[in-house]
């Protein structure tokens, strides 16, 4: 798992929720709201959860993933009711999703730090360079 790659995944949604608001597109709010179905929520969960379990930012990380995957859905929902103008303030830079985004930003930095310094990183070079 990369997780650069999924800063930039999840910092996609922004514009995923604009182009649905702009082209009127329905969205599948239940898949986005579960913070388990994205490849971030899977490593979190699986070999994440493995691996750097134990880590304090770990479990702070899947907490700020979640309340993300929630702000996410309740975007999803909006503009699903065609609710497009309430759904567009929620995308605004001072709204809980961009705060939970930036959040969650930092939480994924703030692991990948700590578990560049755990045994469990240290490992996982190990495996990969084989």
């Amino acid at each position: 798992m990369h997780l650069g790659n999924a800063i930039a995944a999840h910092d996609e949604w922004k514009t995923t929720f604009r182009t649905a608001i702009t082209k009127n597109e329905t969205l599948d709010a239940t898949a986005i709201s579960d913070d388990n179905c994205c490849e971030l929520g899977k490593w979190l969960y699986g070999e994440g959860k493995t691996l750097f379990g134990k880590l304090p930012m770990h479990a702070h990380c899947v907490a700020t993933h979640k309340i993300f995957h929630h702000e996410a859905g309740a975007i999803a929902e909006a503009i699903n009711a065609k609710q497009f103008i309430e759904s567009d303030n929620m995308l605004s830079a001072h709204a809980h999703f961009s705060l939970t985004s930036l959040a969650l930003t930092a939480a994924i930095l703030r692991l990948t730090k700590e578990a560049e310094n755990s045994a469990g990183f240290i490992s996982l070079v190990a495996k990969l360079s084989k």
